[in-house]
């Protein structure tokens, strides 16, 4: 756990002196980079301050009913608009993401740019790409550090309706709702703050968790049932599933949210990953219970990383032959962690 006030103290005169505030978003962003960037958003709105919002791809539909999301622009869609917002910044704030690459097409911008950069983030190793670099792994979302930053700076509690529920999803979506992550007593008492300040917990959950098509529900029960396999030897299953599953079910963005999670309820099971095929690789994900280190795997194996019990990372091959990649590194390296699992 970082100490705060090593940091506010700038990150204050940055927030009071800067005339124009980019907030910037990961490459496929899920509830916690956009759910930190809206909550930011909305407390600089409430100070009166000029802001911005970038996402360098599109937002997952089940995302979109956020107060705010339609301010985000999209890089991949509005190039030159994005381009012109990037230049004129004086401030950015990048959430979430502690590698470069992870701006996707805006990075060279993004570098490129003559204002002060601040990363604000929750994983392990952050590359040195930024000013001010703001880093702490013990927090189980952005959204939670985003919020004790603001709380740090403000001297008291901020809140209002639209800043509570992005905080929510970002924390809720960042844990699997309290199923996984780093979560702490810190942040059950956030959440309770967030709850006494009026949100509709229901509302959110259904939102986020119970708005899916009948082609997902059914992409779902085909993955479990044609796409599963278990490997009881190992602690481990996994999932595939090809860009012709894919098209088969009308596949949206985000369909596939979540499906890396469900082979852990099996009974011992302790490790999991689930492989998209893309039109020139393989995109992994990885879940573990315990301290198996799926980050360490997707790192050294995938040109990933994450948290320790969620990562994930990319493969340039064919899909059979990234499945039989991982099944033989896993055969080689499983001993290593047979005493984690």
């Amino acid at each position: 756990m970082i100490e705060l006030s090593k940091y506010t103290k700038e990150l204050s005169k940055l927030f009071s002196t800067s005339e124009n505030i980019l907030i910037i978003c990961h490459i496929n962003p899920d509830g916690d980079s956009v759910g930190a960037q809206l909550a930011l958003y909305h407390y600089f709105k409430a100070k009166g301050k000029n802001v911005s919002l970038l996402a360098p791809n599109n937002l997952q539909e089940f995302l979109k009913w956020m107060d705010g999301a339609g301010q985000i622009n999209v890089f991949i869609k509005e190039r030159k608009k994005s381009r012109a917002m990037i230049k004129s910044a004086d401030l950015i704030l990048m959430l979430d993401f502690n590698q470069a690459n992870r701006l996707g097409e805006a990075e060279e911008c993004v570098i490129e740019s003559k204002a002060k950069k601040v990363v604000i983030d929750h994983h392990l190793d952050p590359e040195d790409f930024a000013d001010l670099i703001i880093s702490d792994p013990s927090k189980c979302s952005t959204s939670e550090l985003v919020h004790e930053i603001i709380c740090e700076i403000n001297g008291v509690k901020f809140m209002n309706r639209s800043y509570a529920e992005a905080l929510y999803v970002g924390i809720i979506t960042d844990t699997g709702n309290f199923e996984h992550g780093s979560y702490s007593s810190r942040t059950f008492r956030i959440v309770a703050d967030l709850l006494d300040s009026g949100i509709i917990k229901e509302k959110i959950i259904n939102l986020i968790y119970n708005n899916f098509s009948s082609d997902r529900i059914r992409l779902q029960g085909f993955a479990l049932n044609q796409r599963m396999v278990v490997i009881p030897e190992f602690k481990t299953a996994y999932i595939y599933l090809s860009k012709e599953d894919l098209k088969e079910y009308n596949h949206v963005k985000g369909d596939t949210e979540g499906f890396v999670n469900m082979p852990l309820s099996i009974k011992g099971i302790n490790f999991t990953a689930l492989f998209i095929e893309k039109d020139n690789f393989i995109k992994l994900s990885f879940r573990s219970k315990g301290q198996f280190p799926t980050n360490e795997f997707a790192s050294f194996y995938f040109s990933g990383g994450g948290h320790l019990n969620a990562s994930g990372g990319e493969y340039t091959d064919t899909l059979d032959n990234t499945i039989a990649y991982f099944l033989k590194v896993l055969k080689e390296n499983v001993w290593r962690f047979e005493d984690q699992v």
